[in-house]
């Protein structure tokens, strides 16, 4: 495996984001959707409620992803959206709140992906997240992962060791993303039984923040993942409400699930 990457300040600034009173709601938007215009709006809105931003880069084959962001990908290729169209989105944006840049690696490798580190960073991207690319699996590209500017943030499932979750957390910084059940991105009625255990795994690997995703959709969810984790990520639910309301619909759910974590305090 690649050396651990230096402590950099997007590094501080993505813990930072965690470091308030209530858990952090980490908030997930596929850039260019539904179309520029109402993405850069939303990723503005976002900003006022959420800690911390993952801008989706989309992508045509995006196999961990549901039917709900691959809706929202293939919509935004659609209009236009690029790699270097995801980059001006986010400068244009201009938000106060850490953004990770989540993304598959076939479009950062065409992109090529010092160039995207630098570019991204000069955007205002704190952090990276790269969906398929496993931890340990191509030394070279995470040693240039890790010697660029912005911080990789570790990912880490139910079925991940504590051997291999510690591995995982060194490689990266900022917070661990605990995908908190097997499977593709979406909704779901009701958190994972076990869910309470796997973050105590991952608390026994790492010192990072923890932050729970897949599958979270509800105030109430949100609450209870917030319990036991130090922050939330929603995806899917915010890309539906996009969809069904605009930019009001999606303000109004954001609202909702700051609540339901405010009310862990």
């Amino acid at each position: 495996m690649a050396l651990s990457p230096a402590i950099t300040s997007s590094d501080v600034g993505l813990r930072g984001a965690f470091a308030g009173p209530a858990p952090a709601l980490v908030a997930y938007l596929t850039a260019g959707h539904p179309d520029r215009t109402a993405s850069l709006e939303a990723l503005r809105v976002a900003a006022r409620w959420a800690d911390v931003i993952e801008v989706g880069v989309p992508f045509s084959d995006p196999l961990a992803d549901g039917p709900v962001i691959q809706r929202a990908s293939r919509q935004a290729l659609e209009g236009g959206m690029t790699v270097p169209g995801v980059l001006e989105l986010v400068a244009e944006a201009d938000v106060s709140r850490p953004l990770v840049l989540f993304s598959y690696l076939n479009p950062l490798l065409r992109y090529g992906l010092p160039r995207l580190m630098d570019d991204a960073a000069a955007a205002g991207v704190a952090g990276l997240l790269v969906t398929d690319l496993p931890a340990g699996s191509d030394s070279a590209l995470e040693a240039g992962i890790a010697a660029g500017p912005l911080t990789r943030i570790p990912l880490v499932a139910p079925t991940t060791s504590v051997e291999r979750m510690r591995a995982v957390s060194k490689l990266g910084g900022g917070f661990v993303y605990l995908i908190s059940r097997l499977g593709v991105t979406g909704a779901r009625a009701r958190l994972p039984g076990d869910l309470s255990a796997t973050v105590a795994r991952v608390r026994e690997a790492t010192a990072l923040p923890v932050a729970v995703g897949f599958g979270i959709s509800t105030p109430e969810q949100a609450r209870a993942a917030g319990q036991l984790a130090d922050g939330v990520v929603v995806g899917s639910a915010l890309v539906s409400a996009l969809d069904a309301g605009g930019v009001a619909g999606l303000e109004e759910l954001l609202m909702q699930l700051r609540d339901g974590l405010e009310a862990v305090l």
